[in-house]
């Protein structure tokens, strides 16, 4: 059933999940107990770190196995314990051909020196490989299946951590990524604006300058058009505009998708560098150092998710 649960899980492909997490199982039977611990912090890729007694050592390549169906990022520590509730378990071995040769050859010495054959088993038995001490082989299988059944108890409670503050971390980011289309909007309804008052203002300074001349309407065109093309922000304002509705349906759809809002951010944040380098407008550049200070928390966040 556990490992059923563990792939519906994995189904669920519209869950955002952070990188952070926690979980903890404890799983008992008559002869053991185990209990597993699992949490994790931010990391590039896949890191698991296994503590556990070396009596279950074995297994350490089955457990990973297991964790990678509820995890795919993240510095992931695991610490595993084993309690034993048996008394004992050795047990006495009685190894009836060895004493079966002693017998033989105490009755041989006896016809050899004439002595009387007074062998006792109590005497037998302190011979020595008669009766030995062997530790019993522990069941794999069934301390496999207590093992694993914590480890996927744990592994399920820590998925749910990560789940609960991915939710979180999604709201929040499209909370931020519509503040930053806001600004994109208004970047957007003021640039064309600074062209005709550029245009205004260099008609009134050529009239001050020239005093009655005419103006040459052609080459005021032209500087007008320079100063334009200078200022033009409109290849970044329709690229940043589709990182941004990228990044919302990226988080919509959800899934492993830490790697890919990495790149998004990267992205964004060039176009932004590239707005506010080329605006010498108080008001754009204001909106395009919120837009920075915007993408930077949303990179920082975005680092978070798995």
């Amino acid at each position: 059933m556990k490992y059923a649960r563990a792939l519906d899980w994995r189904k669920q492909k519209t869950m955002i999940k952070s990188m952070t997490g926690f979980g903890r199982s404890e799983v008992s039977e008559a002869e053991r107990k185990v209990t597993a611990e699992i949490k994790s912090v931010n990391h590039r890729y896949l890191d698991v770190s296994i503590k556990m007694p070396k009596k279950l050592g074995f297994f350490e390549a089955a457990v990973r196995t297991e964790l990678k169906k509820y995890m795919q990022r993240g510095k992931v520590d695991v610490f595993i314990t084993y309690e034993d509730f048996t008394e004992s378990n050795v047990c006495v071995k009685y190894n009836k051909e060895v004493a079966a040769e002693y017998v033989e050859y105490l009755k041989k010495m006896a016809e050899d020196f004439g002595l009387d054959n007074d062998i006792r088993v109590s005497v037998l038995s302190r011979y020595p490989e008669v009766l030995t001490m062997e530790e019993q082989t522990a069941d794999e299988e069934e301390i496999w299946k207590v093992l694993c059944s914590a480890v996927q108890g744990a592994a399920e409670k820590f998925v749910e951590t990560r789940i609960t503050e991915g939710e979180a971390l999604k709201t929040d980011l499209i909370d931020k990524l519509e503040g930053m289309l806001a600004h994109l909007d208004f970047i957007e309804e003021r640039s064309p604006q600074l062209v005709e008052e550029y245009k205004l203002k260099l008609r009134e300074k050529v009239h001050e300058l020239l005093e009655d001349t005419k103006v040459e309407e052609s080459r005021l065109l032209m500087e007008v058009t320079l100063f334009a093309d200078k200022i033009c922000v409109d290849e970044e304002l329709v690229r940043l505009r589709s990182h941004i509705e990228t990044t919302k349906q990226t988080l919509i759809e959800g899934g492993s998708i830490g790697r890919k809002l990495d790149f998004l951010a990267q992205e964004m944040n060039r176009e932004a560098n590239t707005i506010l380098s080329k605006t010498n407008n108080l008001e754009i550049s204001n909106r395009a150092i919120e837009l920075k200070t915007e993408i930077e928390k949303v990179r920082e966040q975005i680092q978070n998710i798995e």
